[in-house]
């Protein structure tokens, strides 16, 4: 009896771990380079337009970002409108940012570099998911002040269930 209660709670934790809310991870975070943390606001098992909202960090040590690459997973619809893409800092001060999309990919161009130790938020409003699929997963890069090449800064997956 004991063991069959036992195998029970085991069961229904790893069943509450693996039917988590959504969630994005950081593919980095050494102090050094810059990176994304994201949650997701939408329902998840239901059609219709919902939110994305990504964090990038600047740490510290890091150099000043002066753009931002984001690039959309196949099983989502982004708005060509530049208004759906709401950027702030952690105060909730509007960051001038040009917005350019093309395609699957939005770049975010700051009017201004974004300094070491500064975190924005980044709202992309009126997405549309053609399916369930396995979850959703975007891909980032930077370029930051001094250097021409693209760095993957990370990726963001907002799981389904």
């Amino acid at each position: 009896m004991k063991r069959s209660l036992i195998y029970a709670i085991v069961l229904t934790l790893n069943s509450t771990a693996i039917i988590a809310p959504s969630y994005a991870s950081a593919g980095t975070d050494d102090g050094r380079v810059p990176h994304i943390d994201g949650n997701s606001q939408f329902p998840p098992t239901r059609w219709g337009i919902f939110r994305h909202t990504f964090r990038l960090h600047v740490p510290q040590n890091s150099k000043a970002v002066t753009q931002l690459l984001v690039k959309v997973p196949d099983n989502v619809t982004i708005s060509n409108n530049i208004q759906d893409i709401d950027i702030v800092d952690e105060k909730g001060q509007k960051i001038n940012t040009n917005v350019s999309v093309n395609g699957k990919t939005i770049l975010l161009a700051f009017a201004e570099p974004v300094a070491p130790n500064t975190k924005l938020e980044i709202d992309l409003n009126k997405i549309k998911r053609r399916n369930l699929g396995n979850g959703s997963v975007y891909s980032f890069s930077a370029r930051e002040v001094g250097i021409d090449a693209e760095i993957p800064i990370g990726v963001a997956w907002f799981r389904t269930y």
